[in-house]
């Protein structure tokens, strides 16, 4: 923001994730900031039981410059926390299966 930078927030929570249900670990969050334009990835936040090990999937989006569009059709596999990251970007086109989207 203080960049002046623009860009839209993606978030899934985990009470809508399978594997986060299976844990009963329901209290994280998927986040992505995508720029509206260009859907880049420009910056991740996750929470939540495990988080640490999910992070580097969106560390690696953002330096290999990968779109929303590149997460979201990415395989992941079901049920893992890692599909978050698929789901917030599916999020971000309004068409989570798994959670309330809206998308303008």
């Amino acid at each position: 923001k203080e960049k002046g930078i623009s860009y839209e927030v993606a978030k899934f929570p985990w009470a809508a994730s399978g594997r986060a249900i299976s844990f009963d670990r329901t209290d994280g969050m998927t986040k992505l900031l995508v720029d509206p334009e260009t859907e880049r990835i420009l910056g991740v936040g996750i929470v939540g039981c495990g988080a640490g090990d999910l992070i580097s999937e969106g560390v690696h989006a953002i330096e290999m410059g990968s779109t929303a569009y590149d997460m979201a059709e990415t395989v992941h596999p079901h049920p893992t926390l890692s599909e978050t990251l698929m789901e917030a970007a599916e999020v971000f086109y309004g068409h989570s299966p798994h959670a309330i989207s809206r998308k303008k």
